[in-house]
């Protein structure tokens, strides 16, 4: 719960770098949120609002998480955007998500690893 608590809590912070643990267990936590708020709406009958005002509340942090986890491996965060290209672009994004990140600083500051340690 802390990975996604801290995520929450860097907001908008688009520099800096984030280990894939952190971008994994925030992807993680939104999936398992978003089926509960489903499946409660839909035992309840509810259009939706719930889960569409929560999708909204957290898609800047979500793409920050992205980009952070961008800037770990070395890639600019405008690649984030060929997550746009209809599947290509998905695979693309998980290929790179996937990845270690760069051992030691980089363009876009100290590994994270280095900084748990």
């Amino acid at each position: 719960m802390n990975w996604y608590v801290d995520v929450l809590k860097k907001y908008a912070v688009f520099d800096g770098r984030a280990r894939r643990k952190e971008f994994w267990m925030f992807c993680l936590f939104n999936l398992v949120i978003a089926f509960v708020l489903g499946f409660v709406e839909g035992l309840l009958g509810s259009p939706g609002v719930v889960g569409i005002l929560y999708g909204l509340a957290v898609i800047i942090p979500s793409i920050a998480v992205a980009v952070r986890r961008l800037h770990d491996t070395d890639r600019s965060g405008w690649w984030v955007l060929i997550g746009l290209i209809p599947l290509i672009g998905l695979i693309i994004l998980i290929v790179f998500y996937v990845q270690d990140g760069t051992p030691g600083p980089n363009q876009y500051g100290e590994s994270p690893k280095a900084a748990a340690a």
